[in-house]
């Protein structure tokens, strides 16, 4: 069975570009007479506003899609601690103290979440007394699994190659797990088998494809849709105000409709579908 996800994080309000995931989610599944769930990804600390988890809701049957709900992230913080500690274990995760500053200073070149890391605290015995980040041991990561493989629906068969995120944080400073590990031990766990997101996570697939084979987890294929974006092609944002679903729903607007309309590709003006790049396959 085809079991898809729409996976909010509660701290703003759904926009124009979230009501376009969600639509491509939930069609994905019902064109295979599958199931598509929603997941509340409210582990990003005083940022997540459990308030909005309820709007979301709202929103989502305003635009006649219909989705079963899973537990939200803030109550597997469990399984994200136990899947960190198998990693140690492996001898696949060291401690970090470096400040984003300090990192910017002296990385090596940039990589699909910011700068590269030099792995300046790889090799050294770490204070462990403050906050520490727990980073994976990349080449070490890849040298252990060897090479491997991924399907995206729409741009096919990928080799990963994780290795251009070098070592990258699992475990946060001021989180109990970084997106990559969460998602991915989340999806494992609903048993999601098509991942629908946006052309701008691509390059994360390569990452959890890795840790998929580390942790010993299910491999799903993957569905990276185009992304909405102003004129201009900045992607359409919370933090930049973009129209958020719950003011049109408030205003009256035939949330159905919209759907259809994002469905169709007709969009307001000044919107338009970006495909973004990805590797080629």
């Amino acid at each position: 069975m085809t079991v898809t996800r729409f996976a909010p994080s509660p701290n703003g309000h759904l926009h124009l570009g979230h009501a376009y995931a969600a639509v491509v989610a939930h069609d994905v599944a019902r064109e295979a007479n599958g199931r598509c769930l929603v997941r509340i990804e409210d582990i990003d600390g005083a940022r997540s506003r459990a308030a909005l988890a309820a709007e979301f809701r709202a929103d989502l049957a305003w635009l006649g899609l219909a989705f079963d709900e899973v537990s939200a992230q803030s109550t597997r913080l469990a399984a994200y601690a136990a899947a960190a500690g198998r990693l140690r274990a492996m001898g696949l995760l060291y401690p970090c103290t470096c400040t984003r500053a300090q990192i910017a200073a002296v990385a090596t070149g940039s990589g699909p979440d910011g700068p590269v890391y030099p792995g300046t605290c790889r090799d050294r015995m770490t204070n462990r007394a403050g906050a520490v980040a727990w980073r994976i041991d990349m080449a070490k990561a890849v040298a252990l699994v060897g090479q491997l493989e991924w399907r995206d629906v729409r741009a096919g068969v990928q080799r990963a190659t994780p290795e251009v995120f070098g070592d990258a944080v699992l475990v946060r400073k001021d989180a109990p797990a970084s997106y990559h590990l969460a998602a991915t031990l989340d999806d494992a766990e609903d048993g999601v088998t098509c991942v629908t997101r946006g052309m701008d996570l691509f390059a994360a697939s390569h990452l959890h494809r890795l840790l998929q084979a580390l942790l010993g987890l299910p491999v799903p294929v993957w569905h990276h849709h185009p992304l909405l974006v102003e004129a201009g092609g900045a992607k359409l944002a919370k933090r930049r105000g973009s129209p958020g679903l719950a003011e049109r729903r408030a205003a009256g607007e035939d949330g159905r409709a919209l759907a259809d309309a994002l469905r169709a590709h007709r969009f307001p003006a000044g919107i338009t579908l970006s495909e973004g790049l990805h590797p080629a396959a």
